[in-house]
C-alpha cells in the first residue's frame, strides 16, 4: 500500500485531530523530518509558534512564526492565550491556544517542533489529543558531527548545543515513541507508521460508533 492510500483510508471516517509533537536535541534531524512529512501529508500541518526571537533572512511573519515583543509575548501568556510557553536560548516561544483547539475539533494533526518543556506543559493542558515521537542521534559523535556539518554555527555555539543535548536526552523516557535516526529515508517511513497507527485509534474516531451501527443494522 502506498502513503497517498494509507493516509486517504485512516480519513473516510471521522475523527478528531492529533498534535504531533516532535522533539530532539539540535543537530538529530528533527526538523528535516518534520518537513518531509509536512510536504507529503495534507492532513498534517505545522503549528506556528509565537516567539521574541529576532526574525531570520527568508523567515515571513505569520508563516514561519508569529514574530511578537517580549511584552506582547508575556501579556498574551498572562491572558492564558498559549497551550504551552518556553524559554530557549534566552528567547521566548509559545504555542497559541485559540487555532489548534478549531484544527482539533474539526479533525486536522497538527505538527509540533517543540522541546520536553513544551511537550511537557502540552501533556498537562491536551493530553488526550497527544503523541509525543522524540528524535534521538545514532551516537554522540554523530550528533556534533551533523552539527558541524551545517556550518551555521560557531564552535562556542556547537560546544552549547552538545552541552544541552544530554539534558534533552535525558527527558527521551517521557515520550510515547522514539525514533533513532540511523537513516533520514527509515526514520520518515518510522514517523509515518506512528501517524497511521494513532489516526486509527478507536477513541480518536468520533464517527466510528455511527460506521459500525450502519454495517450492523438490519
Amino acid at each position: 500500500m502506498s502513503n497517498k492510500s494509507a493516509f486517504v483510508t485512516v480519513d473516510k471516517i471521522k475523527r478528531r485531530g492529533l498534535l504531533f509533537v516532535v522533539s530532539s536535541p539540535s543537530g538529530a534531524g528533527k526538523t528535516t523530518l518534520c518537513n518531509r512529512l509536512l510536504k507529503t501529508d495534507q492532513n498534517l500541518t505545522l503549528s506556528i509558534s509565537a516567539t521574541t526571537r529576532p526574525i531570520r533572512p527568508g523567515e515571513e511573519d505569520g508563516k514561519d512564526y508569529h514574530f511578537v515583543t517580549e511584552e506582547t509575548f508575556v501579556d498574551m501568556r498572562e491572558s492564558g492565550q498559549f497551550l504551552e510557553s518556553a524559554k530557549v536560548f534566552g528567547n521566548y516561544y509559545g504555542t497559541p491556544r485559540d487555532p489548534v483547539e478549531t484544527a482539533l475539533s474539526k479533525g486536522q494533526d497538527i505538527l509540533f517542533d517543540i522541546d520536553w518543556q513544551g511537550a511537557q506543559q502540552l501533556g498537562e493542558t491536551v493530553p488526550t489529543d497527544l503523541v509525543k515521537v522524540f528524535i534521538l542521534p545514532p551516537s554522540r559523535d554523530e550528533l556534533e558531527r551533523r552539527l558541524r556539518n551545517r556550518a551555521q554555527d560557531t564552535d562556542d555555539v556547537v560546544a552549547m548545543r552538545m552541552a544541552k543535548a544530554e539534558s534533552e536526552i535525558s527527558h527521551w523516557a517521557e515520550y510515547d515513541y522514539a525514533v533513532v535516526n540511523y537513516d533520514i529515508d527509515e526514520a520518515e517511513q518510522l514517523m509515518r507508521c506512528i501517524l497511521v497507527a494513532e489516526r486509527l485509534k478507536r477513541t480518536r474516531q468520533t464517527g466510528l460508533s455511527d460506521a459500525v451501527s450502519k454495517i450492523i443494522a438490519p
